[in-house]
C-alpha cells in the first residue's frame, strides 16, 4: 500500500491521478483494454489499484474501478470501503457507479468526462441515456417469476444470520 505524507491537498489529488494514470498506462501497454486506471485510497494511503483488463480477461465487467475496488476490497478484507476515496481517469460508467454506490466509497475524483469517453469510440453516454428513461430500445426488460422469486426474497429476509450491505 502505497502512502504519502506532508503534502497539501491539491498535491495529494495530484499525486494519487498520477497514480490513477500510471496504472492506465499499465493497461495500454499491455492491450489489455482501454485507458481506464484507477486507485482507492484510505487514509492517505493506496488500498487498492486497477486497470481496464476486459480485453485480457474477456470479461466485460473489468472496468478499472471495477479492479481496484475488488482489489481494495481484498486488501481491507472487507465490502465496506466507506470512508475510501477513488481516483480515476475517466468518469465511472454506470456499472462502475453502481459499484461505488454498494462498496459506500465516499469520494470520487476522475479525470475526462463521459463525452471524452465517447470520443475515443466508448459507449458510455448511450448507457446512462437508456438508465434516465432516454432511449430503452437497447435493451428488453421483462419480469417473470415474481411469486417464486418473492418466496426466495422471504427465506432471505427470515434468515437472522444474512449480513446486510
Amino acid at each position: 500500500m502505497d502512502q504519502i505524507e506532508d503534502c497539501g491537498e491539491n498535491e495529494l489529488h495530484t499525486f494519487f491521478m498520477n497514480e490513477a494514470i500510471k496504472e492506465a498506462e499499465l493497461g495500454i501497454a499491455g492491450h489489455e483494454g482501454g485507458p481506464f486506471g484507477c486507485v482507492v485510497v484510505k487514509d492517505g494511503k493506496i488500498v487498492g489499484r486497477g486497470h481496464n483488463q476486459v480485453i485480457r480477461l474477456q470479461d466485460a465487467t473489468c472496468h478499472g474501478e471495477m479492479q481496484a475496488i475488488r482489489d481494495a476490497a481484498r486488501n481491507l478484507h472487507t465490502f465496506n470501503l466507506y470512508g475510501c476515496v477513488l481516483y480515476t481517469t475517466a468518469e465511472p460508467c454506470p456499472m462502475c457507479l453502481g459499484a461505488v454506490l454498494w462498496s459506500n466509497i465516499s469520494e470520487v475524483y476522475y479525470g475526462c468526462d463521459v463525452s471524452d469517453t465517447e470520443k475515443i469510440g466508448f459507449r458510455d453516454d448511450r448507457f446512462y441515456r437508456y438508465i434516465n428513461g432516454e432511449d430503452r430500445r437497447i435493451l428488453v426488460r421483462r419480469q417473470i417469476s415474481r411469486r417464486d422469486c418473492l418466496r426466495v426474497f422471504e427465506r432471505y429476509n427470515s434468515d437472522d444470520k444474512r449480513t446486510l450491505y
